[in-house]
């Protein structure tokens, strides 16, 4: 019988009312809930349930959010007896797939990315970097552009998502000149992102220091599933190891093809989207037709998932 993954989402996939179905009918769900409002200081299910919506796409509120809700998710199905051969995340959602795999404490996890929100947020002057992504261009292309749109200044693939669909981040107007010689080289379509800052670029190199220096306080233990991870498209089996990606993927590129790309290789038949959002599930039924994905976000899509996997 084949393997069968958990993917963890990041940033981007929030939505007013995740997690409610999870809290109201899973007891251990409702708790880590709670515990993440205690270590948070403030009422989770409320900015999850009623928001601000505005608020709830701040970096700093983001992140605690996101990994609670998939935590809690990935509490339900191990519930009904499920668990991961494999774990993988996009970007933040690597500590919920950590959490999954227990490598990291879920409450040392929810301070941990409260902390990365808040140093992602203040590496640079709001406004001063962002994000856009490129459509219908492979990834030579891409990097041959940022190359020629830099001019002096950071503008760099950031997400290499799947086939035809890569993220650039860095400096405002480098990521603008990028995008305008996209669209004159054959993107089908060129977006600027609705984000904070240049994540996943070398501009995040402060934020990575200073960030290894509140990880290196925190206890990793071996991951139960194998992990693969972004920075690398590769497992990582030691706390170690973990440690330094985690670091390195503040500043590089997300890997999320080659990741795919190498759990199917290495007998994945099924993913299982734990958390908010479709946004994986379409990635990966791009890279891969031959394996099944299913995304769990709701209580009404459990019996789908359970049939699956």
């Amino acid at each position: 019988m084949g393997k069968t993954a958990w993917v963890f989402p990041g940033q981007g996939s929030q939505y007013l009312g995740m997690g409610r179905s999870a809290a109201e009918a899973e007891p251990a769900a409702k708790a880590l809930l709670d515990r993440a409002s205690e270590l948070l200081g403030y009422d989770l299910a409320a900015l999850c349930w009623v928001g601000p919506e505005e608020k709830l796409k701040q970096t700093e509120y983001t992140q605690p959010a996101l990994l609670t809700v998939s935590t809690m998710l990935s509490a339900v199905l191990r519930s009904q007896g499920r668990a991961p051969d494999v774990v993988a995340g996009h970007s933040l959602g690597e500590y919920s797939a950590l959490v999954a795999a227990g490598s990291i404490d879920f409450e040392a996890a929810v301070a941990l990315v409260a902390k990365r929100g808040q140093l992602m947020e203040e590496a640079m002057p709001a406004g001063r970097g962002t994000m856009a992504v490129l459509l219908g261009l492979d990834y030579q292309q891409v990097a041959a552009i940022c190359q020629e749109a830099a001019q002096g200044e950071v503008v760099e693939p950031a997400n290499i998502n799947c086939p035809g669909q890569i993220v650039i981040s860095g400096h405002r107007a480098a990521v603008e000149r990028a995008m305008a010689l996209g669209a004159q080289r054959g993107a089908r379509r060129v977006v600027e992102l609705d984000v904070s800052g240049p994540f996943h670029s070398s501009l995040m190199r402060p934020a990575a220091e200073a960030f290894a220096r509140h990880l290196a306080e925190v206890e990793l233990r071996d991951p139960e599933a194998a992990f693969a991870a972004n920075a690398t498209a590769d497992y990582v089996s030691d706390a170690a190891g973990i440690r330094s990606v985690l670091v390195k993927q503040l500043y590089s590129p997300v890997r999320w093809e080659e990741t795919i790309q190498r759990l199917v290789a290495d007998g994945v038949e099924a993913f299982v989207e734990v958390g908010p959002g479709r946004v994986l599930a379409g990635l990966i039924k791009r890279i891969s037709r031959k394996v099944k994905v299913v995304g769990f976000q709701e209580m009404e899509e459990l019996e789908k998932v359970l049939e699956m996997v």
